[in-house]
């Protein structure tokens, strides 16, 4: 544990089973990136706090690009405020690799650039300061 400083990150990489597809064309609901974040500003906050911490708000989520069953999706919290309680978090949800079931019925690929699908800022609070 360290004290919380500006610019700490945590990512995480998660394959998106096609048991998550909710939608036609295999799409995931919005609420699956949301609770991924939720998983990366957990881990910044025991990095950071040695709590767990408890999100109280999102302030802007954006979702920029469909994200789909058989996904690899990489998630970024970064610590951009740390108040006495709160820590103020930027997120980014990015398409890293990519089901093809166009060419084979198990066939994937690894994206030459990633697609930035989900932005957000989150406020998280812990139940006590660093240190």
């Amino acid at each position: 544990m360290s004290e919380p400083r500006e610019g700490t990150s945590v990512t995480h990489r998660r394959y998106i089973p096609y048991s998550h597809a909710h939608y036609a064309g295999d799409l995931v609901d919005g609420a699956y990136v949301l609770g991924l974040f939720g998983d990366v500003a957990t881990e910044l906050c025991i990095r950071t706090d040695g709590d767990e911490g408890l999100f109280a708000s999102y302030s802007d989520v954006q979702f920029r690009a469909p994200v789909r069953a058989g996904d690899v999706l990489e998630t970024t919290a970064v610590l951009t405020r740390a108040g006495t309680r709160s820590r103020v978090m930027e997120f980014e949800a990015r398409v890293v690799c990519r089901g093809r079931p166009d060419k084979g019925e198990s066939a994937a690929e690894a994206l030459p650039e990633p697609i930035v699908a989900v932005t957000a800022t989150g406020t998280v609070v812990v139940s006590a300061p660093a240190g």
